[in-house]
C-alpha cells in the first residue's frame, strides 16, 4: 500500500509540473509569437483608403496618402478631357502600353476608370521628385504649347491632364495609376483593383 501511495503522488506531482510548465511556456512564447505579426501602423500604411470626392469641383485635384505616397484626385471636365485627345501626338506612350504603370481596366487615353477623375500616384517617374499641378493653359513659363498637366520642378519632366509623359523630358514614363475601383459614383476605394473586386 505504500508503494501505491508514493507512485499516486508521484504521477500528481508530475501532472502538475507539467502543467505549469505547459503554462509558463505559453506565457513566455505568447509575446515572441505576436512580434511576428505586423504593427497596427505597419496594417494601416497597406490598407485600402476610401475617398469621398462628392464635393470635388472641376478642374480641382485633392491629395490623399495611400502606402506612404500621395495620391491625386483630379476631377475632369468635359474640356479637359477634349485637351487630352487632342495632345496625344506629342506623348512619350500615348496609348498607355506600357502595363506595369497602370492596371489593365484604365489602360486607355484618359488612363482611368471613369474619364471624369484621374486617379494617379503624384510622384515623378525620373527620381521621384513631387511635380506640381498646372491647369492653366499657355503660362509664360512653360510655353504656348502647355494644354495643363503636371510639371516636374526638379528637372522639368511634363506630364498631361492623364499623367502621360511628354516626349523629350527627363521622366522614362507615365506618372503610375494605382489599384482603385468605385465604390459609388462619388466614393473611391484606392489600393483595390477593379478586377479582383
Amino acid at each position: 500500500m505504500n508503494d501505491d501511495v508514493d507512485h499516486q503522488k508521484r504521477r500528481i506531482l508530475t501532472t502538475a509540473a507539467t502543467l505549469v510548465g505547459g503554462v509558463g511556456v505559453a506565457y513566455v512564447a505568447t509575446p515572441f509569437v505576436l512580434s511576428m505579426d505586423p504593427s497596427a501602423k505597419a496594417q494601416a500604411s497597406g490598407a485600402p483608403v476610401e475617398v469621398d470626392v462628392s464635393k470635388l469641383k472641376y478642374g480641382q485635384l485633392m491629395t490623399v496618402e495611400w502606402r506612404g505616397k500621395p495620391v491625386w484626385i483630379l476631377r475632369r471636365s468635359e474640356e479637359m478631357l477634349h485637351r487630352i485627345q487632342e495632345g496625344s501626338d506629342s506623348m512619350r506612350d500615348p496609348k498607355s502600353d506600357e502595363l506595369s504603370q497602370q492596371p489593365p481596366y484604365a489602360r486607355n487615353e484618359f488612363r482611368a476608370v471613369n474619364s471624369e477623375f484621374m486617379v494617379m500616384i503624384g510622384i515623378c517617374t525620373h527620381l521621384g521628385c513631387a511635380p506640381t499641378f498646372r491647369p492653366e493653359i499657355a503660362p509664360a513659363d512653360l510655353g504656348a504649347e502647355w494644354q495643363g498637366g503636371f510639371f516636374c520642378p526638379c528637372h522639368g519632366s511634363t506630364y498631361d491632364l492623364a499623367g502621360r509623359v511628354y516626349e523629350g523630358v527627363p521622366a522614362p514614363s507615365n506618372l503610375v495609376v494605382p489599384p482603385y475601383r468605385f465604390l459609388t459614383d462619388t466614393r473611391i476605394l484606392i489600393g483595390v483593383d477593379t478586377e479582383s473586386a
